[in-house]
């Protein structure tokens, strides 16, 4: 007897939890849908250096910082922004590589409406998201030195080829001009893990992206997640690394550049074409003071 009220408790509880779920999807057709790309920098920045809890597998979970951030504004200001996020590119089939090579791949190269090896290509994605969001993570700054032979189509990782590709993309990028993209500059490593050299390369690399590559008066923005975490260094500031080794961000960077998302994410919601280059100015001098 005892077990079969165990049994009924149980099934209460799932129906309890099913509909909670239900209930407080909000589908009102007037949602502003961001998406977020990412592996696994991305993902402890917008946990804030938490990760969610999960209870019954999938059916409950909690929600990443951002999204409920993103929620409480909801309720502060009567609008209605939807954050979506996911793993881009996946591990299989196409490979746990997200650099300019792989971002040019899926979206220029085998750009159409149908995926590629599974993944979304812009077509696909822009008919269903108001503003998405991309990042490297960490190894993008692995930079090796340019030979003179750029070639648009390698997945080697030199500034010749990061240029080609990233002018690709936004040529890419600016054929839907009702979705905006929020950029993040490349993820710094900490100074035991990479040479000067390199370092070198990839802080040239992402001054490049935000002073030429980025213009004003398009649908294209940034998010200086670089300087965040290098704060003008060469390198992931020690006190925001996972370990001296590890160029993961731990929580005490993760619980800074949240909000700060947040806030660039909302910002650009709100701009017009015309408003973008004075936005990105004040953005730029604000991210330098925090």
């Amino acid at each position: 007897m005892k077990f079969n009220y165990l049994i009924l408790g149980g099934a209460i509880l799932l129906v309890a939890i099913l509909l909670f779920r239900f209930f407080n999807k909000k589908e009102s057709g007037n949602e502003y849908k961001i998406l977020f790309l990412h592996h696994s920098t991305g993902n402890i920045i917008k946990n804030a250096g938490s990760p969610p809890i999960r209870y019954i597998g999938k059916l409950i979970n909690q929600k990443s910082f951002v999204a409920k951030w993103l929620e409480d504004y909801n309720e502060k200001h009567g609008t209605n922004y939807v954050f979506e996020e996911q793993f881009f590119p996946k591990k299989k089939p196409y490979g746990w590589n997200n650099y300019p090579y792989d971002y040019y791949n899926i979206w220029v190269k085998n750009a159409g409406e149908a995926p590629y090896m599974n993944e979304p290509t812009l077509e696909i994605l822009t008919k269903k998201y108001n503003m998405i969001v991309f990042k490297h993570c960490f190894p993008v700054s692995d930079i090796d030195e340019d030979i003179n032979q750029p070639d648009i189509n390698s997945p080697e990782k030199r500034i010749e080829n990061y240029k080609l590709q990233y002018n690709a993309l936004k040529q890419k990028m600016l054929e839907f001009p009702d979705t905006k993209f929020l950029v993040w500059t490349g993820a710094a490593r900490v100074e035991k893990s990479i040479t000067k050299e390199r370092a070198q390369r990839a802080k040239s690399f992402f001054d490049w992206v935000r002073k030429e590559w980025d213009t004003p008066d398009d649908n294209i923005y940034i998010w200086d997640f670089y300087d965040i975490e290098t704060e003008g260094d060469l390198y992931l500031k020690p006190e925001y690394a996972s370990s001296p080794t590890d160029s993961h961000p731990n929580k005490i960077l993760a619980e800074k550049a949240a909000p700060l998302l947040c806030q660039r994410i909302v910002e650009i919601t709100k701009l017009s074409k015309q408003d973008s280059s004075e936005v990105d100015m004040l953005h730029e001098n604000v991210a330098k003071v925090k």
